[in-house]
């Protein structure tokens, strides 16, 4: 993996977030990248209840400024960026007020989901794109975790198609079972639509619930990794009936789960 470049894209990181199986995993996998000497970039929303004072959060003004149209709207992309204590890996987090300043990750207090769900995820997939072409990065795997992140494959694919920084990367899909009962805003499809991206390419999202949004991400990836050892009946037969390379799920600290030997024999 030595000088390859593999940008992670999560849901959650730890130890910005809670300990679960997505955010140390997201963790774990740039940190085996960096251990075996490859370059990492870790992209995460910057929700409201992450601390910036204890994680010393600070706002990138030459990547910020920029406005990203999500459904007609301008909304404005601020980005930040912190080290991981120790591992010498840098984090940038993708921010906006109207979207992630809530002290929340996706739910409201009741337990249900935030009504502009849909348009996080927008942003936040549009938002990483536009800072990595800031950055002129140009990755060698893209790397997604977690549903908040599923739409990154498509538009990698679909809306910046043309882009030269991204023509040559492939893009990894991670699967967990941390879903989310019920579905996305039922204008979902709509706001997607407002960026001229294919219908047919939309189909497996018509209903987005968490099911359906991997499975999209999955269809635009190259390359799928279990990243829990029980999903549901409807992703396991869908990734069984793939053509592209699949690593079974194996415990972190298990020998054959080293995901650089995937990215190396199967993606790169």
């Amino acid at each position: 993996m030595k000088d390859k470049r593999v940008l992670i894209v999560s849901s959650e990181v730890v130890p910005y977030l809670p300990e679960n199986e997505l955010s140390t995993t997201s963790f774990e996998t740039a940190k085996k990248v960096h251990s075996n000497k490859g370059q990492t970039r870790i992209f995460m929303p910057r929700y409201g209840l992450i601390n910036e004072r204890r994680h010393q959060l600070h706002e990138v003004i030459r990547l910020s400024g920029m406005n990203l149209v999500i459904n007609d709207m301008d909304m404005p992309l601020i980005i930040k960026v912190a080290s991981i204590p120790k591992e010498r890996m840098q984090v940038y987090f993708i921010d906006n007020d109207e979207y992630f300043k809530r002290k929340a990750l996706f739910t409201d207090e009741d337990n249900n989901l935030f009504e502009d769900n849909d348009e996080r995820a927008i942003f936040f997939a549009k938002g990483v794109v536009e800072t990595v072409k800031k950055l002129n990065w140009s990755p060698d795997i893209i790397h997604v975790h977690g549903w908040m992140a599923s739409l990154l494959p498509l538009y990698i694919k679909e809306y910046y198609t043309n882009d030269p920084l991204f023509v040559n990367s492939k893009i990894v899909t991670s699967v967990y079972n941390n879903g989310f009962e019920g579905t996305l805003n039922k204008e979902f499809i709509k706001k997607i639509n407002f960026d001229n991206i294919d219908e047919s390419k939309l189909e497996s999202i018509t209903h987005p619930d968490y099911n359906n949004l991997l499975i999209n991400a999955i269809e635009n990836s190259d390359a799928v990794i279990k990243g829990s050892e029980n999903l549901s009946s409807e992703l396991e037969e869908f990734i069984k009936s793939l053509s592209k390379p699949v690593l079974d799920y194996c415990a972190n600290d298990e020998t054959n789960c080293v995901v650089t030997d995937f990215y190396k024999s199967q993606v790169l």
